[in-house]
């Protein structure tokens, strides 16, 4: 079986002849995420990313459609991870722009956004699974599956770290913080490991010194930063560093690590456990690995812009050439057939590999790609994939433990959904419970 790589084709194809480039007809793709901000590095870099694609994609001869090919355009809007300006943005992006598809980061901006991408019947991919809803039909997952692949983090350290019993989570109080932390609960609960101090703080942090006292106060083996923004992982970081915690460190990313590295010491953060990897990591460089290139790639990013590399640019890239591909299969960029490409069989390839279109059972709707993810684990200051983790094997596994702590959290997509229709926020259990 000849296996799909993102953006094999573009590769292979880059150095052909640029025939007919002046008449091609134009198709335009919109990134509506943060570029400003505390969440900017979960946006920014993913244009950067869209960037290089377009301008591969339109070298290797753009994308084709009845026999003619059609370059790409990125249209960008700065949402600054506010639903208000999220709602102009994609309005901007959809009606004048004319975008056919758009890429974003997703969490608290989607509730505002969410009708109008229905009855505008606008296809987007969010990063985070935890935005999708059965009544918002034409929003897919195709790449991260936030906040579920926690588990395999926490799964990995139970394996191999069986005396690290004792957590401590903190998070925004917001829709990457709440079901992050949801997550987290039901992977230490269905581990053995006790979480014995939890902080949601409400979007900026004050006194991190107070907040990691308070952490350290019943001696926790690990510390868990949650889905925390790249600023904020860094200050809990310092902070714990200058508080002498010598255990387990847990986060969902470790955005620009090098610079942790650095104001900490490789000693420090030897062992710290994130899930997104280099790609320039030997793991990724397999042929069982579903993208083309991916040290090109990496080294082509930080060429452009050094010191930007985060969690997001590869997915933005991968997504994009999913879509693509999605297109040339339906030949058209008519939505649901392009959806319908997308979904076909139900079996799909993200970059790390075999998934399944998936999520009825958490997300009322099967549209998230969801198989493996890497385990990533820093390693003489250089992050390195020490496992990929099956999501749905886990899921076989302590599914009900997920939907139970879900529950109390209120991230279930018919809570979610109610919440909408009342115009009221999530709410936050007063006295989260123990795992014990």
């Amino acid at each position: 079986m000849v296996k799909y790589r993102f953006g094999a084709d573009l590769a292979l194809s880059a150095t052909m002849p640029r025939l007919g480039l002046r008449s091609r007809e134009t198709l335009k793709v919109g990134v509506l995420a943060p570029f400003t901000g505390d969440a900017a590095s979960w946006g920014l870099p993913g244009l950067h990313a869209c960037l290089i694609w377009a301008e591969w994609c339109n070298k290797a001869g753009g994308v084709r459609i009845g026999g003619r090919s059609h370059e790409v355009e990125i249209k960008a809007f700065d949402d600054r991870y506010d639903p208000s300006r999220a709602l102009r943005g994609i309005k901007h992006l959809v009606q004048e722009e004319g975008v056919r598809f758009v890429l974003m980061l997703g969490g608290d901006t989607v509730p505002a956004i969410a009708r109008f991408l229905t009855e505008t019947k606008t296809l987007a991919a969010t990063l985070l699974p935890s935005d999708l809803s059965p009544d918002i039909p034409y929003l897919i997952a195709p790449c991260e599956v936030h906040p579920i692949y926690l588990v395999t983090g926490v799964d990995w350290i139970a394996r191999n770290r069986p005396e690290m019993k004792r957590a401590a989570i903190c998070a925004q109080k917001d829709a990457l913080g709440l079901p992050s932390v949801a997550t987290y609960r039901a992977a230490f609960e269905v581990a053995g490991i006790d979480v014995v101090k939890e902080i949601l703080f409400p979007g900026s942090l004050q006194d991190v010194d107070s907040m990691i006292d308070v952490l350290l106060e019943n001696e926790p083996d690990i510390l868990c930063w949650d889905t925390a923004y790249e600023p904020f992982v860094h200050a809990l970081t310092e902070a714990a560093h200058r508080r002498g915690f010598r255990g387990q460190l847990l986060s969902c990313t470790c955005d620009d690590y090098p610079a942790l590295v650095a104001r900490t010491g490789a000693d420090f953060m030897e062992g710290f456990l994130f899930h997104f990897p280099d790609f320039d990591d030997p793991a990724l460089q397999d042929p069982g690995v579903g993208f083309a290139r991916p040290r090109a790639f990496f080294d082509e990013f930080n060429l452009r812009y050094p010191g930007e590399w985060s969690a997001v640019p590869w997915e933005y890239f991968s997504i994009l050439d999913m879509w693509r591909k999605a297109v040339e299969r339906a030949q058209t960029v008519e939505t649901a057939t392009v959806l319908g490409a997308l979904k076909t069989g139900g079996i799909g390839r993200n970059v790390f590999g075999e998934a399944r279109w998936w999520g009825d059972e958490l997300f009322g709707i099967d549209h998230a790609l969801v198989g493996n993810w890497p385990v990533v684990r820093i390693e003489c200051g250089k992050a390195r994939i020490v496992e990929f983790g099956s999501i749905l094997d886990w899921w076989d596994r302590h599914g009900e433990a997920l939907v139970r702590h879900m529950r109390i959290y209120g991230q279930m997509w018919d809570q979610r959904y109610d919440r909408l229709m009342a115009g009221q926020a999530a709410p936050v259990p007063q006295n989260p419970p123990t795992s014990s």
